[in-house]
């Protein structure tokens, strides 16, 4: 989910489209859409020549529709099939009544009946923020900028044809590759090259799940086909591998070379998002037919709040994605700084949370004191607002109301705000949006007010009129001078660019903590990458605020989420498989994870929301921020194999059916779990370490295996700092691997007595480091005790 905006604008095919394919009567059952999960032929009724193998699989899903639908309401089964899925999951989507639902539930061989669910959606400079170069050792030379690797980006869709997908000097795409460059509205073939090689659209579940008419068409704008409207797949596909651009900037802004991560990796775009959102099944037919096309990195900036694993289309997709030999990479969420608020926590999937850059786009207000608050903004100021603009009377709540303190359109009095400058609170309503109400009352600039929640976040936009976004202290500090006098002034001064200042990376506010609600024994998110003011592509139809009323037009545009940063990841993760292309999905996020940063760019602490929030923790932060070029080399790696994962699900508390959900394997938890590779007892082999001590527990043992790709004839020594009030012992306390792919393993004691006063958790950290001469290989692993009473 974006922490910016949506534009909601309307073609005349895409009406057609989304009007309802079946007029009912009135007395009529409401129809909605449901994802059906079947157990495998041979589970079901299988003497039925409906299960037959000569069937189809669309005709043995068309056989569960049949048997259970209410047949005076239909003439064809057919017509209410949405999606056959075949890859990442087994069964179907169908628009069905509550009846047909419960009658489907009711049949042999359905594992599953489910609504459908909508999630949310959740760059010139942040390659070099990366450590991102031409050095001849770093990670760009080490994986040939991603080449040969392909990234599938589930989102908004793409628009072709922004710089950033030009194929200059890019090969063919992999003989592997079996996707398609689908045709549709203002979209055909030839908008598909060696860059941009596939696009897709999907959606039916959309259209099923928000039919519209006539009279609402016209506030709505899409495109039936792959293009994007909307700008946030075109922004995320260019993060993760865009093409280098020389002289990109917003609107002269952020001026510099874009480029991708991975700017050799190919993308293929699947639009699974529309104006509304995104919904279950358009998503996973997305990620059925992406894993069969051949891609090697999924990217999914969306998601909503966690939920059972059981119930997650995501996390069910992305096992057999993941099985497949597919990296999964998705956003936390932007629902932070809430505690336990991270979404995406499969432990399959590559969790990555939003931190900062050292770049900044100052926009002081200056009061007519003489005080000077600071603000940023990218608001491409005339000649003259460098040194100050006009100064301007200050109001505030100028209606009187709780919508004018928001600035919500129709809420401010057009003869109070005429020619001045207005203070709008944070919230409600997007930031751009809040400008485009104060300019549409006559009003000359707009401050942005952060409230408490948003502490000193500073995601900036490209806004309509002169404005600056401030942060909740500064906020304070501003009204209290409002109501200090009689005629209270000030002006904007506009800094520029400014690199190398602040200090970075630090943890964004909104980005979702854990502990994982659904899966505490596993450390969420997984690491934090580039989430706030990420310049990026952008689409050719939408002025750079997003807004309607914007005429201006850019190829680039600044954006802030958890939906910027997985990108980030994507892209690491294709270098990593273009360098490493017979590692597992579990090896690639353990080089990221293992290599990551726990300091900043100044060797001090990574904070947490921006200096606002003290150290950030590894509940915020997971293993730390990423670093690219050591996660191409990082020495040793913790491998897991899909059926760990199974086991893994039993020591939850799994019912059979519920893993049957997610994973579409049967499993016996009984006889995994007392298996002679288990010993008696399964630990996930998981590069952090969480222990969630329950009702009294004091200690617990956990078990890893590492395995060697970097020098053969190494040697290991442990160094752990353990948690306060927590004894942790490693046995044994070195390592040594006389071959490359060799494995060790350890084992990991914790005592913990009691918690430490006034905390539910308490963090440590246990690394490997090389000794000797070849000792520059150092593998982090982050470790978190929580004490949970239920």
């Amino acid at each position: 989910m974006d922490v910016t905006r949506v534009l909601l604008v309307c073609h005349s095919l895409f009406l057609l489209l989304l009007l309802p394919a079946v007029v009912l009567g009135a007395a009529a059952e409401t129809m909605q859409t449901y994802i059906v999960q079947l157990h495998p032929h041979d589970e079901g009724d299988s003497g039925e020549a409906m299960l037959s193998a000569s069937r189809s699989k669309v005709d043995w899903h068309l056989s569960f529709l049949e048997r259970s639908m209410a047949w005076e309401q239909e003439k064809l089964p057919s017509s209410r099939l949405l999606y056959s899925y075949h890859t990442v999951f087994d069964g179907f989507a169908a628009q069905l009544t509550d009846g047909e639902a419960a009658a489907l539930r009711a049949l042999p061989g359905v594992a599953s009946v489910r609504a459908d669910r909508r999630v949310e959606l959740h760059t010139t400079y942040s390659y070099r923020f990366l450590g991102l170069n031409f050095c001849p050792t770093g990670a760009w030379a080490r994986s040939g900028y991603g080449r040969g690797t392909i990234i599938g980006v589930l989102d908004t869709g793409v628009w072709p044809e922004n710089p950033s997908f030009n194929d200059r000097g890019m090969p063919p795409a992999p003989v592997r590759w079996g996707g398609v460059c689908q045709g549709g509205e203002h979209f055909n073939a030839s908008n598909c090259n060696r860059k941009l090689i596939g696009a897709r659209f999907y959606s039916k579940g959309h259209r099923a799940n928000y039919p519209t008419n006539p009279s609402e068409a016209a506030s709505l704008l899409e495109y039936v086909s792959p293009r994007d409207a909307h700008g946030h797949g075109t922004h995320t596909a260019s993060t993760a591998a865009g093409a280098a651009v020389a002289g990109a900037s917003v609107l002269g802004a952020g001026l510099g070379e874009a480029r991708g991560v991975a700017p050799g990796a190919h993308v293929a775009a699947y639009k699974v998002c529309w104006f509304n959102g995104c919904y279950s099944s358009d998503i996973l037919a997305g990620m059925d037919d992406a894993v069969r096309d051949g891609v090697d990195v999924l990217s999914l900036s969306l998601g909503g709040f966690p939920i059972p694993l059981f119930e997650d289309s995501i996390a069910i997709g992305s096992f057999r994605a993941t099985a497949r030999g597919v990296s999964v990479v998705c956003a936390a969420g932007n629902n932070g700084p809430e505690r336990s608020s991270v979404a995406n926590e499969a432990p399959w999937v590559l969790t990555v949370g939003a931190a900062t850059l050292d770049r900044r786009f100052p926009a002081y207000v200056r009061l007519g004191d003489g005080r000077v608050l600071y603000g940023e903004s990218m608001y491409p100021g005339e000649i003259g607002l460098k040194k100050g603009g006009k100064e301007l009377e200050l109001v505030y709540a100028v209606g009187g109301t709780r919508e004018s303190e928001y600035c919500l359109k129709g809420s401010l009095d057009k003869a109070a705000v005429a020619g001045k400058m207005v203070v709008c609170d944070r919230g409600i309503t997007g930031r751009a949006d809040k400008g485009e109400a104060v300019k549409e009352a006559g009003g000359a600039a707009m401050v942005l007010a952060n409230s408490e929640i948003n502490r000193q976040e500073d995601s900036i936009d490209v806004h309509i009129l002169p404005a600056t976004l401030i942060g909740y202290r500064e906020a304070v500090e501003l009204k209290k001078y409002i109501r200090s006098t009689p005629r209270p002034v000030a002006r904007i001064v506009f800094g520029g660019t400014r690199i190398g200042r602040a200090r970075a990376p630090a943890v964004a506010v909104f980005s979702a903590r854990g502990p994982s609600l659904t899966n505490p024994s596993v450390l969420k998110p997984d690491v934090v990458a580039p989430g706030v003011n990420i310049i990026a592509a952008w689409p050719g139809n939408l002025g750079p605020s997003g807004l309607e009323s914007d005429a201006r037009r850019s190829n680039f545009t600044v954006l802030s989420g958890t939906s910027m940063a997985a990108p980030h990841v994507s892209g690491i993760a294709a270098l990593i498989r273009s360098a490493h292309p017979s590692w597992s999905p579990a090896m690639v996020r353990s080089a990221i994870m293992t290599t990551a940063d726990i300091t900043d760019r100044q060797g001090k602490a990574i904070m947490d929301g921006g200096g606002d929030g003290g150290r950030a923790g590894v509940f915020a932060m997971g293993a730390g921020h990423v670093s690219p070029a050591r996660a191409v080399d990082p020495g040793l790696v913790y491998d897991i194999q899909p059926a760990d994962y199974v086991t893994h699900l039993c020591t939850l508390g799994y019912t059979h059916l519920e893993i049957f959900k997610i994973t579409h394997t049967g499993v016996n938890c009984s006889a995994a779990l007392r298996g002679d590779r288990n010993r008696g007892f399964f630990c996930l082999n998981y590069p952090s370490i969480a222990v969630a001590l329950r009702n009294g527990a004091r200690s617990a043992v956990l078990r890893r295996t590492v395995t060697n790709v970097g020098t053969p004839n190494s040697t290991y020594a442990v160094q752990v700092s353990a948690p306060p009030g927590v004894k942790v012992t490693v046995s044994p306390t070195t390592l040594s691997f006389v071959e490359f792919g060799e494995q060790r393993s350890f084992q990991v004691t914790v005592d913990a007595p009691s918690p430490p006063a006034a905390k539910d958790s308490a963090e440590g950290y246990l690394v490997w480091k090389q000794s000797g001469g070849q000792g520059r290989h150092v593998v982090r692993s982050p470790i978190a005790v929580t004490w949970v009473v239920e």
